[in-house]
């Protein structure tokens, strides 16, 4: 048996009937103990076998309803498979080429079993009319319950997790059991996770890593309440995330940064004694680029409400790396590495310089967590403190690499080092990531990172928080240059939309000393985003170069 599964097993039996889940909110909530959720998932296990699940068999899992998914995913574990959640369609998803992309995706995993549940029940027409054979979670729950888990090692797959990308060129994560109990024990230890006195409370998506592991498994498995809502809850009214903190006294929560601006402001428009987050200890800050100003705003916001500003929790992770690879020191909050700008984009060096306004910063991110080793790689050297250069991964949560169209791909060298495509740099042993190297944007031997445009476009009133992104043109060639995409409530306005172009230029160039060969002004909601609300600049970024060179011929 795996560590990872006799540890789910070991918290049943030590404290599965204290603690457990709600879901429901903000309608009608219901617990359920962890004690519940294991009995469910032993039905759900025995339907499975008895219905001829292999053990290492991929099983895809399609459902949004986070009372099915969580014994649905255990049930896989114990029935000795592996998890992958699949991309959910939307009201705007044409049904014919989500059914074809999802056949690529079972056919990369080999996988011949979907688990069908809430909301998307109603797509099983869809999946017979392809051929896609399918159970409903509803009816696993009649199955007899499995007298014993399936017997797996370390390296057998746990999870298969689906990168954000287009589904058409799929590309999944093998997350393998041994990676998942290792990273949630370096996790546990180095946020002090208590099961007898955390509560976590999570919006985030489940097909996402951080809402998958952090937020669902990191519970399950230790034993730890869990408050669950599901994206779409959060997105159509955001203050009920701080609702649910302070009604349930959470103490972890977590988040992309784009989620803190957005309720940062909120806050600032609710009553007096709204809220009580005097409790939140932890609010993890990962996933995207971590804005310091928007981080102010929430922790000036949350104050008002009893809020703690150490609270904030910067981290970096990926799920390359299981899920979390480094955590800021606890109780310390968000603290920044102010440097020189010249430094960085020209030596490709961090020169800790005096804090002032409009200097360039970074947030500090913290130690890689035990079991994991960072280096910084220079021009194929190991480079030295406050040297910037890749970010390369190696230890016992690192995955062996990824499934694909084309079969199974290692990341890791001869030496078990992952290139992570991330920029940045060491400040005596802790973390800096300065951004993506496909995003860098080189103009006159000069490195400029896409998030300082962005922090300054979204500066400029009228650009909505979190909703600018820097495009990237011509990459690479001569003529390499970039623009700037920004939503505003402005747009339309032809005169509103000029003020607002030569605004965002003018303090784009103030905070990188380059000027945007064009600023397009795009109506709310135009940027295209995943379904937890955060910024696809990739596909963003593809989007508006093709429209800005149509533009342009």
């Amino acid at each position: 048996m795996s560590r990872f599964v006799d540890k789910l097993l070991d918290t049943v039996a030590t404290r599965g009937q204290v603690k457990g889940i709600i879901t429901g909110e903000p309608d009608v909530p219901v617990r359920r103990t962890w004690s519940e959720v294991h009995d469910q998932a032993r039905r759900m296990a025995g339907a499975l076998v008895e219905g001829g699940l292999a053990p290492e068999s991929a099983v895809a899992v399609l459902a949004g309803d986070p009372v099915l998914i969580a014994p649905a995913i255990q049930a896989v574990w114990l029935s000795g498979g592996s998890v992958t959640m699949l991309h959910q369609p939307t009201p705007r998803t044409d049904l014919a080429v989500w059914a074809e992309d999802t056949l690529r995706v079972l056919n990369m995993i080999d996988s011949k079993l979907v688990l069908l549940g809430s909301p998307f029940d109603q797509l099983a027409p869809v999946l017979t009319q392809h051929d896609i054979p399918y159970r409903l979670l509803t009816d696993l729950l009649d199955g007899q319950p499995l007298a014993e888990p399936v017997a797996v090692g370390e390296d057998v797959h746990a999870l298969l997790q689906l990168t954000s990308g287009s589904t058409a060129d799929p590309k999944a994560v093998r997350i393998t059991h041994g990676n998942l109990m290792a990273n949630i024990g370096s996790m546990a230890d180095k946020a002090a996770l208590d099961w007898e006195n955390d509560t976590m409370v999570s919006w985030l998506p489940l097909f996402h890593d951080m809402g998958m592991v952090g937020f669902l498994t990191v519970p399950m498995t230790l034993g730890i309440e869990l408050v669950k809502v599901t994206p779409p809850d959060f997105l159509r009214a955001p203050l009920l995330w701080m609702d649910l903190i302070s009604r349930y006294n959470a103490t972890i929560t977590a988040a992309p940064n784009f989620a803190y601006a957005m309720v940062g402001r909120r806050m600032g428009n609710a009553e007096d004694g709204a809220y009580d987050l005097s409790t939140l200890r932890l609010a993890l800050n990962g996933a995207e680029p971590i804005d310091a100003v928007a981080v102010k705003n929430f922790t000036d916001a949350g104050a008002r409400f009893g809020m703690p500003a150490e609270c904030v929790f910067p981290a970096y992770g990926m799920a390359e790396c299981t899920l979390a690879v480094s955590f800021a020191p606890l109780f310390t909050g968000l603290t920044l590495d102010y440097i020189d700008a010249q430094a960085l984009e020209v030596d490709r060096k961090a020169v800790p310089v005096e804090p002032e306004d409009g200097v360039r910063s970074f947030a500090l991110l913290g130690k890689p967590l035990p079991g994991i080793e960072a280096r910084i790689v220079q021009e194929g050297n190991v480079a030295g403190n406050r040297e910037v250069g890749e970010i390369q991964l190696r230890g016992e949560a690192v995955t062996p690499g990824y499934l694909t169209v084309d079969g199974p791909r290692s990341i890791q060298d001869g030496d078990g080092w992952m290139s992570t495509g991330d920029i940045g740099y060491l400040v005596d042993g802790q973390i800096v990531v300065c951004g993506r190297e496909k995003d860098v944007i080189i103009l006159g031997g000069r490195n400029i990172y896409p998030t300082d445009i962005e922090r300054a476009a979204t500066a400029v009133e009228g650009v909505r928080a979190g909703n600018a992104v820097a495009v990237r043109l011509d990459a690479g060639s001569r003529r390499e240059r970039f623009a700037v995409v920004v939503e505003s409530k402005l747009a339309g306005d032809s005169a509103e939309e000029s003020r607002l172009r030569k605004q965002v230029a003018g303090r784009v160039f103030e905070a990188v000393e380059a000027r945007p060969v064009a600023v397009l002004v795009l109506s709310p909601g135009s940027l295209p985003k995943t379904p937890s609300g955060k910024l696809r600049r990739a596909a963003a970024g593809e989007q508006l170069a093709e429209s800005i060179r149509r533009n342009e011929s």
